[in-house]
């Protein structure tokens, strides 16, 4: 042991380290005594900054939940789990994908027992799952904590029922299973020190190195099946927005702030209507500039017949003989307007028609977070009206339209100019609506790798009970620390509506100092009129927060983008 004197000095000195140093200094000490990191640093929630080798890895903290109880005790360990330097990754068994099991390294479960020893409602199909399959999980290492309620006879009884069937699946119990009655806190604090020191002690002494993917090249497809579809709007929404999760065999190469690529096909009863009206033969083998297939295969499938160019429009008047104004028409409507003669006139049009053009949806999921072989983008059901007929976005109704377990083929889009900064810089992050999206990814992905910097987000939609995208998930991230702070704007819940430019106005001080202080800015979603009134006013929080003129300010944001601090994913 130090001497009182020593230990003094010691701790003057290493007060006012930076977790990086505190890690360099640890490392240096274990080399003076010719051992290994992870043996000199002795964890416990009890003391104020203990420092954990940088080899260990993220961990998932799992919580099944009947009254909220174990959710709310998950949230509150993991923040404290966090917080000592140790990644941890929550995971909801309601909606939690038993099969992702395999995937994992460090498994700790929180869950209840109800009634007469049965799991909760909503965690019964996990519960179900790893009764009903036998998975090797020799790999993991896991521990439970069980809660209940000891004047049940069959106390904390999921709580062993989980326990055991993890270890006769192969897992490594290296916490022993902890049941705690209803005043469980105490016990819980101490379990949750355990799994700080158990991880890190059985975590590789050498240092974790984290392996940046490459970038895709071209445009290599994937084949996935979708995995889950959900409406993020309540049933009292005007608006549909779809959280898509799809999952692959092979792994899918991407980075935060990526773009997933969609080419959509056409409505099946609009193809058929086509066919129909101009009698052509639907298996007829026609060549266009890029592929040879049939006539069914390509209006479904290839072209574009959904709002064709003005230039196509001009072609099928050349080709038909029809004095057609300057408009921009679907097919089917040219067609039932300004017919063909017969199949073969019609078979000279095919052939102009442009190719299908992709769209793009930004990523809403992190490689980190959730794996190399899941995806997730966020659409919004896009909606509009041609002569008071309501028309559903070609791309946002085809991917709407899908069920879990269809098929669906993809492409990554990079966006070099979109992309997380360091991991400790601080960033704010403004994105209403399905802008949204990608801050999602970012947020999973900082919380998955530990990252030090701040994050801000600005959110705002239409209704805070309707249209609140996300809202656990974000709530979480406040509670944890990952998420410093949550700024929202609902604009129909206001007599006067307010707009997350609103927002930042209101915190114009703060805003100008974390600029000031490095803070890098992203802004996603609509480019009019929202990315256009954002860039307004932070041209205005410049100006007066930095007693700048209206050209200083402008030179100011100027200067921000081109050190890659200002970045806009705006459509």
């Amino acid at each position: 042991m130090l001497s009182e004197n020593k230990l003094n000095v010691l701790k003057e000195i290493s007060s006012s380290f930076s977790r990086d140093e505190a890690v360099w200094a640890s490392g240096f000490l274990a080399g003076l005594a010719g051992l290994s990191t992870a043996s000199v640093i002795e964890p416990s929630l009890s003391h104020s900054a203990p420092v954990y080798s940088v080899s260990v890895k993220k961990i998932t903290l799992a919580y099944g939940t009947e009254t909220g109880n174990s959710k709310k005790l998950a949230v509150e360990l993991a923040g404290m789990i966090k917080k000592k330097g140790l990644q941890v990754k929550l995971a909801d068994l309601s909606q939690y994908k038993p099969k992702d099991l395999v995937k994992e390294e460090f498994f700790f479960v929180i869950i209840s027992t109800q009634g007469e020893g049965e799991p909760p409602v909503l965690v019964k199909k996990f519960y179900d799952h790893i009764h009903e399959n036998d998975v090797d999980l020799n790999h993991l290492k896991f521990g439970v904590l069980a809660l209940g309620d000891s004047s049940y006879p069959l106390f904390c009884k999921t709580g062993e029922d989980v326990d055991s069937r993890l270890e006769v699946m192969g897992a490594q119990r290296i916490i022993p299973l902890k049941k705690c009655d209803v005043d469980y806190e105490r016990d819980a604090e101490s379990w949750a020190g355990h799994i700080l020191d158990v991880v890190n002690k059985t975590a590789e002494s050498s240092s974790k190195s984290v392996s940046v993917p490459k970038a895709s090249t071209g445009r290599k497809k994937y084949q996935g099946k979708i995995s889950s579809i959900i409406n993020l709007n309540d049933i009292t929404s005007e608006k549909e927005t779809y959280h898509i999760e799809i999952e692959t065999e092979e792994p899918i190469v991407y980075t935060p702030g990526a773009a997933l690529g969609v080419v959509a096909f056409n409505p099946k009863p609009v193809v058929d209507e086509i066919i129909s009206l101009t009698g052509i033969n639907p298996q007829k083998q026609i060549e266009t500039a890029k592929i040879t297939a049939s006539v069914e295969e390509l209006l479904h499938k290839h072209l574009n017949i959904s709002y064709l160019l003005k230039t196509t429009v001009a072609h099928y008047a050349e080709i038909t003989g029809h004095s057609i104004p300057e408009v921009r028409l679907g097919l089917l409507d040219l067609i039932r307007i300004y017919p063909v003669k017969n199949a073969e006139e019609f078979e000279q049009i095919i052939p102009v028609l442009t190719a299908q053009a992709p769209r793009l949806y930004s990523i809403s999921s992190s490689p980190e977070a959730h794996g190399d072989t899941q995806i997730h983008i966020t659409v919004a059901r896009s909606e509009f009206f041609i002569d008071d007929k309501k028309q559903d976005g070609l791309c946002s109704g085809f991917l709407a339209g899908f069920n879990e377990g269809e098929n669906l083929e993809f492409y990554i889009q990079e966006a070099k100019h979109f992309r997380l900064p360091g991991p400790d810089k601080d960033m704010i992050m403004i994105g209403p609506g399905t802008g949204i999206a990608p801050f999602r990814s970012f947020l999973w992905e900082r919380d998955a790798l530990g990252a030090e910097g701040r994050n801000w987000l600005f959110f705002g939609d239409r209704n805070f009970v309707s249209d609140f995208l996300y809202q656990a998930e974000l709530q979480d991230f406040l509670k944890t620390g990952t998420l410093t702070h949550l700024d929202l704007a609902f604009s129909r819940d206001t007599a006067e509506k307010i707009y997350v430019q609103h927002k930042l106005q209101q915190k114009a001080q703060e805003v100008y100092h974390w600029l000031e202080s490095g803070a890098s800015l992203y802004v996603c979603g609509a480019k009019d009129p929202m990315s256009r009134d954002v860039e307004n006013t932070l041209l205005e929080i410049i100006q007066s927060e930095g007693k700048q003129s209206p050209e200083e300010a402008r030179l100011y944001l100027e200067d921000l983008e081109l050190n890659g601090r200002y970045h806009k994913d705006v459509y």
